[in-house]
């Protein structure tokens, strides 16, 4: 058994809490965090009475699949309406047929597994209580004194065994007396009331404990855990066991989904009798394999320590901004969250990760209009490029219902992806105009196809699964596209996600008048982008000949973005529709981030129209954003450039939609005016994610052939080092820098092929030490393949903020 310390706060890649989880009705919100990428863990930390979450990825209920009617016919109704200019009533046909056709479907959302729960007396009353999360092995732990004893819970989710490994120890004259045993998840510790899973079962025999229930597929679900004392003795009473007078206790837990109990049960405890009972042991695996992940990239800041509380770094923000130690840990975290909810063959990471503690979620499940992508933004260039194959897989393997999407919504072939989906069923589920009428899903979520290709350098990922999901999307257009007497494509129905026009407003707080639009900007930028991508890539892989022409015909008839009388590009590319800035999503930047079609160097005249949009939403929408689009705000100026105000986002999301255990929630719920009212905050750890990549976007930005090294650096952000990050191109990079002394230190590994690079700096250079000129601010420098390169530079002096 490993010593037992004083509590500590000085680990960089630590969470550390003074308070268990305390929320009242849903105290699961704020436990820390443990997983596998397929079964989770959330641990409340209370010292009499301890409640672990427990989940699994493959458990969902709710679901309601019905045929999805055929509704194609109304679409020549809905055009001939809004080419009219009669939006309103063109908004709710094609919804309302749905209706009237009887289609009455209905969301899965997640299912709690369990609750295992602990009971140990406090007879002196707990004394230096703390809690912690370990980002590096994944980690749990609970500790406090007691008397003259100290105690300390430690748990983790083995990656390697599919195994939740707990342990209690005891360090002190006093041993552990105990209660352990599973239930279904509290009722009383939920916000919205729901149905619960019936057929709940607790047996205790021996060393263990069995718990299953049944879901509403009549599958059970549950787990069989072994528990293993070390001294003292072990009792079984009524579904508990009882363990008195032991040093330490193992408990290694096997929940298993959509099986028999009996059986599931026998399975299981074959599988735990061979089970190591050492905790060091069965972490050691695990830790190697989490810890490869999560250390993929490393970063440091310029923190001055690593001692302070999540609670007190909390208190520092709300003064104005987040510390260099907040913001190391906020990436940190990112990072942690997808590793450990994440992995190949498994789900997608939703808006709540593993870790819903809700029988009815609110919006638990992968949204295709901001969120799914925004998960997953950090993971290529933060060196994780295998946790994308989960989404992959996912969306891969729901195509077909996309194709019946498309055909019986639009009359088209091609795939057509609705912005919410769940892992049972691809099918539009969710009838709202603003669902129905946007159809850039499939472009979007192709973006993530084609950049892993370009990361990677993985040709075989191309040849057999980007471009095939790429042509599957470019087919939609084909079919979905009119043209106007320009000879120009038209996108009719079209939805900038979640957004209306300003002159469809009645007034502030009221609802549109129309959900429904004509040629949003977003719905080219993307079409832009898959087609661009798919005639690169078919030559690149020499398919797909005869299409090529075809795709390069169809870029010249997207028409140009439009900029507006404020000097922005417009949100809507028709002059009859007025930008409305109060809105929390930022669709029209989609050229410049997460695009890359636009850049200062490529066309500086629309690019400072798409700054001057952005802008927009941060100084007059303050009022309208949320957690999640704060992280997008920080993502795209970092694009732009602008690394203060960047960071300035994260300050505001620091303040206002983190909470003690560094979840982000939808909104701030008490009130602060920065961000959008509502009574409940839901929960969503997107803008956990999308903190991680707008930092990683400050850092390094690449195209193939060009990197920009710091490109949007801060200026609090003096000194510091981070890598490897991963560049396009297959290369990964590590940068130190020093903006006090003027000096970045680059070095770049390309890992597959030799090939030349382009770096580019924010600022001139005025000494170089490696690499070829290309001007003021670029160096050139040759790649071999796995043979690293080392550059030098000092940049011209710039005054400190």
């Amino acid at each position: 058994m490993r010593p037992l310390d004083k509590v500590t706060f000085g680990h960089k890649h630590k969470l550390s809490l003074k308070y268990p989880s305390s929320w009242w009705g849903a105290k699961w919100r704020e436990a820390l965090p443990s997983g596998n990428g397929k079964i989770g863990a959330a641990v409340y930390g209370g010292v009499y009475e301890e409640t672990i979450l427990l989940t699994h990825e493959e458990l969902w209920r709710g679901s309601q699949t019905p045929e999805l009617p055929d509704v194609s016919d109304k679409l020549p109704e809905v055009r001939a309406l809004l080419l009219a200019g009669d939006a309103p009533k063109a908004n709710r046909i094609m919804a309302d047929a749905l209706e009237e056709r009887g289609y009455k479907p209905k969301m899965a959302w997640p299912l709690p597994l369990a609750d295992f729960k602990v009971i140990m007396p406090s007879p002196h009353g707990f004394k230096a209580y703390g809690r912690e999360l370990n980002m590096e092995t994944g980690e749990v732990t609970v500790s406090w004194r007691d008397g003259a004893t100290r105690y300390e819970r430690a748990l983790f989710v083995s990656r390697p065994d599919d195994w939740i490994v707990y342990e209690i120890r005891a360090d002190g004259p006093d041993p552990i007396h105990a209660q352990l045993y599973m239930e279904l998840h509290d009722p009383k510790d939920i916000r919205r009331a729901a149905t619960l899973p019936e057929k709940a079962e607790l047996r205790s025999e021996g060393e263990y404990l069995f718990y299953a229930a049944e879901n509403d597929d009549r599958s059970d679900f549950g787990a069989v855990a072994r528990v293993i004392p070390q001294g003292g003795t072990i009792e079984s009473d009524n579904g508990k066991l009882k363990v008195d007078g032991a040093r330490s206790v193992l408990v290694i837990v096997q929940p298993f989904v959509r099986d028999e109990r009996a059986a599931a049960w026998e399975r299981g405890r074959r599988a735990l009798a061979q089970a190591t009972p050492s905790y060091a042991e069965l972490l050691g695996p695990h830790a190697r394999e989490h810890g490869r992940l999560f250390g993929a990239v490393t970063m440091e800041l310029g923190a001055e320590s690593y001692e302070r509380s999540n609670e007190e770094l909390l208190l520092d923000a709300y003064q104005g901004e987040a510390s260099l130690e907040m913001t190391e840990k906020m990436w940190a975290y990112g990072r942690y969250l997808l590793v450990s909810s994440s992995r190949d063959g498994g789900q997608p990471c939703h808006l709540y990760g593993l870790w819903c503690g809700e029988y009815e979620g609110m919006w638990a499940f992968n949204m295709s209009n901001e969120n799914i992508q925004m998960i997953y933004w950090q993971a290529l260039s933060g060196n994780m490029p295998e946790l994308l194959l989960a989404m992959f897989d996912y969306f891969d393997r729901l195509i077909g219902d996309f194709r019946t999407n498309a055909k019986r919504l639009y009359g088209c072939r091609g795939i057509y992806i609705p912005a919410p989906t769940s892992p049972d069923s691809g099918l539009l589920k969710h009838k709202a105009p603003h669902i129905i009428h946007w159809t850039g899903a499939a472009g979007w979520i192709a973006q993530h196809y084609y950049d892993y290709y370009l990361y990677t350098g993985d040709m075989q990922f191309l040849r057999e699964r980007a471009l095939p999901f790429l042509r599957e999307t470019a087919l939609f257009y084909e079919d979905f596209f009119i043209l106007d007497d320009n000879g120009y494509y038209v996108s009719c129905p079209s939805n900038s996600p979640e957004n209306a026009p300003a002159n469809y407003i009645p007034g502030p707080g009221q609802k549109p008048l129309t959900e429904t639009a004509v040629n949003s900007t977003m719905d080219f930028a993307i079409a832009k982008e898959v087609l661009t991508h798919l005639v690169e890539g078919a030559e690149l892989a020499d398919v797909y000949s005869d299409e090529i022409g075809k795709w390069k015909e169809m870029l010249k008839r997207i028409p140009p973005y439009r900029i507006n009388e404020d000097g922005a590009v417009s949100e809507w590319m028709r002059p009859d529709y007025k930008d409305n800035y109060h809105h929390r999503h930022q669709s029209h930047i989609y050229p410049v981030f997460p695009g890359t079609e636009v850049t200062r160097e490529n066309d500086p005249e629309l690019f400072e129209a798409f700054v001057t949009a952005a802008k927009k939403r941060l100084v007059i929408g303050l009022k309208e954003q949320t957690g999640w689009s704060l992280a997008h705000m920080s993502n795209h100026y970092a694009r732009m450039g602008e690394g203060d105000l960047a960071l300035e986002c994260l300050d505001l999301l620091s303040r206002t939609c983190v909470i003690n255990n560094f979840y982000t929630f939808h909104n701030d719920w008490r009130s602060m005016g920065i961000g959008v009212d509502a009574h409940w905050a839901p929960f969503q750890i997107d803008a956990n994610m999308g903190w991680s990549a707008a930092v990683q976007e400050m850092l390094l930005f690449s195209l193939n052939g060009t990197i920009r090294i710091l490109p949007a650096l801060p200026s609090k952000w003096r000194k510091g080092k981070v890598g490897p990050l991963l560049a396009r191109g297959a290369v990964e990079v590590r940068i130190e820098w020093d903006q006090d002394a003027g000096t970045v230190l680059a070095e770049l590994l390309s890992l597959h092929r030799s090939q030349s690079v382009s770096l580019q700096f924010a600022r001139p250079i005025e000494a170089a030490e490696g690499g070829t000129a290309e001007g003021n601010y670029i160096r050139s420098v040759q790649l071999e393949a796995g043979v690293p390169v080392r550059l030098k530079v000092t940049l011209a002096h710039q005054t400190t903020a």
